[in-house]
Formats: structure tokens, sequence, C-alpha cells
């Protein structure tokens, strides 16, 4: 009795475990799709925006002289990165470099560096990767003294 037992109980054992391992690979793949979308709405939101204020006539280097912020850098080399880089070019605001984890991937005409590099003063750091703004805001702050702003805050403070 007993050694027919043992099979039955290591098989249910299995079937739990093997069952638990496929809920939590579920969980962390649902997990990652709500983190896409959530990115690709806030990238949604920041974009329409930013069209807006664009056909209104007006330029986010607005925000930049109110603040008085005449050189900047910009955090994260995508879309958004290159959007902006192209509006404030020929503005009052000199953007110095752009820093992006993927430094030596990207071809630009202007200095790019890795977040682990020597960062060069300037009077701003914009994020353009607006979901992770907190933890890298986190990480610049340990290195930097000047303002760091999501372009998010940027967007949405000239509405």
């Amino acid at each position: 009795m007993k050694k027919r037992g043992l099979p039955i109980i290591a098989g249910a054992a299995g079937g739990i475990l093997g069952a638990a391992v496929a809920d939590h690979l579920r969980k962390k793949k649902v997990n990652a799709i709500e983190e896409t979308s959530e990115k690709r709405r806030e990238f949604y939101h920041v974009l329409v925006q930013w069209l807006a204020l664009k056909q209104k006539g007006r330029s986010l280097s607005e925000y930049f002289e109110k603040n008085n912020y005449k050189t900047a850098a910009i955090y994260g080399m995508r879309e958004l990165g290159e959007r902006l880089y192209d509006e404030l070019q020929g503005t009052g605001v000199t953007v110095r470099y752009i820093i992006d984890k993927n430094a030596g991937q990207i071809i630009c005409d202007i200095d790019v560096v890795s977040p682990e590099d020597t960062l060069e003063d300037v009077d701003v750091v914009v994020v353009t990767a607006i979901h992770y703004f907190d933890e890298i805001q986190k990480e610049l702050l340990k290195s930097m003294t000047c303002a760091i702003v999501s372009l998010e805050d940027v967007v949405y403070d000239m509405i």
C-alpha cells in the first residue's frame, strides 16, 4: 500500500509545482504586457500634447527660457529624444550632449555619453524616457546637481 501511494503523491506534488510555475510565468508575462501598454499610453499622451502646442505655434524652448535654462543634456535618444533635440536647434537653448544607455550604438552630430560616464555640468537634464523618470532621476542625482526634469513635465507645464 505504501509503495503505491508514493507515485501518486509525487505526481500530485509535481502537478502542483508545475501549475505554480506556470502561473508565475503567466503573471510575469501579463505584468510585462501591462508595463509596455502603460509606457505606450504615456508616450502617446505626451506626443499628442506636444503636437497641440506645435499647432498653436509654440515651442518647448519657451519652457527652458522661462526657467532660465540655457544649457541642457537630453537623456534618451529614441523618438522623443530625437524630436526634442531637433526642436531645440536654433533656439536659446544649447544641447551640450546626449545621455543614453546605448551610447555606443547611437550616431549623432553631438556627443553621446553613457549614464556611467562623467557628466558635464549643464543647467538641466531632460529625461525623455518618461516611464522610467523616477529611477533615472535618482541615478543622475548621485553624480549631478543640476535640475532634472521629465519631458512629460516640460510639455504639461506649457498647457
